[in-house]
């Protein structure tokens, strides 16, 4: 299916929050909990519609691991999203937030959408970062921010939908230069629809990799 525009998304964050599991479950649908880590980068795509206009997602998941850093690092250029992944029940991978965000932004466009999300909500009994931490990290850095759970779906779809609106609005506005194609935007074949419909469409490469 034809579409008005692409967006091409990152996920970052330290290994094992699920990052992989996140992309798998709003491309496939599923989740698997048997798991090997992402090795470089693994790559899935999916059709959603903002305001009815058809926009394919194409979203890069990298590795965590600090050896694939400088493969990460080239992805952020290009990429108009990125989701910034923590795991609630790890309060270490809250802690190296920091981190990712000065490197997502050193080498990403300036006004790349970040969407900071709090992965693995369906293990309360072993949060170690309480949500309201996310929320104040989120405001003091000027992100978006939603708890999400890969295993149950729960907020997976609104993840990835609100940065694309969020892409799409600054859009709108004239913040992105969408005939500049380094700002992660492109424009595609059909520019105005009126299906209001989210196709599933999807494309995904690899589907065992889970880091």
């Amino acid at each position: 299916m034809s579409y008005a525009y692409l967006f091409k998304y990152i996920i970052i964050g330290d290994t094992g929050v699920g990052k992989s599991c996140l992309l798998l479950q709003f491309t496939d649908k599923r989740f698997q909990p048997v798991h090997d880590l992402t090795i470089g980068v693994e790559f899935g795509a999916r059709l959603v519609t903002i305001e009815t206009k058809p926009i394919k997602l194409q979203i890069w998941d990298t590795a965590g691991q600090e050896a694939f850093r400088s493969i990460t690092r080239s992805y952020y250029r290009g990429a108009a999203g990125a989701l910034l992944v923590y795991d609630i029940t790890r309060r270490d991978t809250f802690n190296h937030l920091t981190t990712w965000l000065e490197d997502a932004r050193q080498h990403s466009n300036s006004n790349m959408v970040i969407m900071l999300i709090g992965n693995k909500s369906d293990l309360e009994a072993k949060r170690e970062v309480k949500k309201e931490e996310g929320e104040a990290f989120a405001r003091e850095h000027g992100l978006v921010f939603m708890e999400t759970s890969a295993k149950t779906s729960d907020n997976v779809e609104e993840a990835f939908i609100n940065t694309a609106k969020e892409i799409y609005e600054k859009i709108q506005e004239g913040v992105f230069d969408i005939n500049n194609e380094a700002n992660g935007i492109k424009i595609g074949p059909q520019h105005s629809t009126g299906n209001n419909s989210i196709p599933g469409g999807n494309n995904r490469s690899n589907g065992n990799g889970c880091c």
